[in-house]
């Protein structure tokens, strides 16, 4: 994912509070979405909620970077990511402005008999709540340096020797986050449902 540094962003003052932080979304190809998800694109407008009710996860690493919406609109992120990880009961919302019509909602549900199944899974988000606990943390690794998650991102332009963390696994629970994109080598969502309706209605 292209993730660029606008408008004179130092990444040495880039501060951004790195907290345990996961989440999973699908990329569904519907004109709601205002974006493709892709290996490169630009952000959409829209934020994404996310709940799980819980993650468990193997090779994690999170970083700082900076997405850019498709007007050249700097914002900065923290990067999570998982080597692998399975989610049970996942839930993901947006919702669009449709001029005249009004709000739109689509919200995506999965793995409630069977978890939801990714490798390779990369979140690109600003705010999240969770119960969490790492196996094997290190906190303050150069990000270049990380060796137990996937590593930074193709195309992210992170510096290497800025903060990261990264941890053997990790079990979150009671997951609730916002989000601006996801990125998954493979994705597998086991009871895939999707409901796009009038009016705001979120995953929480």
């Amino acid at each position: 994912m292209e993730s660029l540094a606008r408008g004179g962003t130092r990444w040495k003052r880039f501060a951004v509070v790195m907290v345990p932080s996961v989440a999973a979304t699908a990329a569904i190809g519907v004109a709601l979405s205002q974006g493709a998800l892709a290996a490169s694109f630009s952000v959409s407008g829209q934020q994404f909620k996310v709940a799980t009710d819980r993650l468990d996860g193997t090779g994690f690493v999170q970083y700082g970077a900076v997405d850019a919406q498709k007007d050249g609109k700097a914002i900065p992120v923290a990067v999570s990511a998982f080597s692998s990880a399975k989610i049970k009961n996942l839930c993901q919302s947006v919702v669009v402005p449709v001029p005249v019509f009004g709000d739109v909602s689509m919200v995506l549900k999965a793995g409630a008999d069977k978890p939801v199944e990714a490798k390779n899974l990369y979140i690109d988000l600003d705010q999240l709540n969770a119960d969490a606990t790492f196996s094997n943390i290190n906190i303050g690794v150069a990000a270049g340096s990380t060796t137990k998650g996937p590593g930074i991102k193709k195309g992210d332009k992170t510096d290497p020797g800025s903060f990261a963390q990264e941890a053997d696994s990790a079990v979150l629970t009671g997951v609730k986050q916002t989000a601006w994109a996801t990125t998954a080598g493979t994705f597998k969502l086991s009871g895939l449902s999707m409901k796009v309706t009038k009016g705001k209605n979120e995953c929480y």
